[in-house]
């Protein structure tokens, strides 16, 4: 994948799950960024399963290695340059094995800055996985039987579409709650909702906002709404979203006069 990844043009990051031989192969990565001195610390905020937040400090180590390929792709494969990034929590924490990644990426990391930037790069595919789960199990892609790679390439296009948005909407109902619906929400779905959920939700949300509206959308998806719980997640923006498409379609059809008798 190293190589290929140089071949068309592109690059990588990934996380390290092997040690692998590095220099002339009379040592390995681990052996080499244990030689190597911190080169800075970074602060980052964990959450518990409480959801209480602590902020931790990591180590940062990177260092260009010579990466060597596995012994019996040694003849396929030549050695490549690499920049190995260790970002390792200081301290032992309560309750949870510490924090301990180790980043492998063709890019240069020439500064502390620069490691972190990676780092964040790294940090962001957990969005990724929910975002593939969302297409996945919501749009449930591997279901689809179509039989040749166009029709499949074009069905998956419109299938990012909406699973970006699921995913866009789930994330801006917690990060700005209190902003205006029509962030991401047309005068139409926001009429509808008013009709189908009526009263105040129960959620502490203000009334107008796009969380109190994407609270409605949820609800139609089967969310409770209580006091206790947590904001609505992808699942039930999911259903929502495709109930309240439904009824739209059905809206305008009405609307438009076209229903026989």
């Amino acid at each position: 994948m190293y190589c290929l990844t140089q071949e068309v043009g592109a690059h990588f990051l990934v996380r390290a799950c092997v040690d692998r031989l590095a220099g002339d192969g009379g040592h390995t990565i681990a052996t080499k960024m244990e030689e190597t001195s911190v080169k800075g610390l970074h602060y980052i905020d964990v959450r518990n399963d409480r959801g209480e937040t602590t902020k931790v400090a990591l180590e940062i180590k990177f260092k260009r290695i010579a990466v060597l390929p596995p012994i019996g792709k040694q003849k396929r494969y030549p050695a490549l340059d690499l920049t190995i990034i260790h970002a390792t929590e200081r301290g032992t924490p309560k309750g949870r094995k510490p924090i301990e990644w180790k980043l492998i990426t063709d890019l240069a990391v020439r500064s502390r800055s620069e490691a972190i930037e990676k780092i964040n790069w790294y940090a962001m595919r957990w969005k990724i996985e929910v975002f593939h789960k969302i297409l996945k199990s919501g749009c449930k892609a591997e279901d689809s039987k179509l039989r040749t790679a166009e029709r499949l390439a074009n069905l998956m296009a419109v299938f990012c579409i909406l699973s970006w948005r699921v995913l866009w909407l789930t994330m801006l109902n917690r990060i700005a709650p209190d902003a205006s619906p029509k962030l991401a929400l047309t005068d139409t779905e926001i009429a509808l909702l008013d009709r189908l959920i009526s009263g105040a939700s129960h959620r502490r949300c203000r009334p107008g906002t796009l969380a109190f509206y994407l609270t409605k959308l949820a609800r139609l998806g089967g969310y409770l709404a209580r006091a206790g719980d947590p904001p609505p997640g992808n699942v039930v923006i999911w259903r929502g979203l495709s109930r309240l498409t439904d009824i739209e379609l059905g809206a305008e059809i009405a609307a438009a006069g076209n229903v026989g008798n």
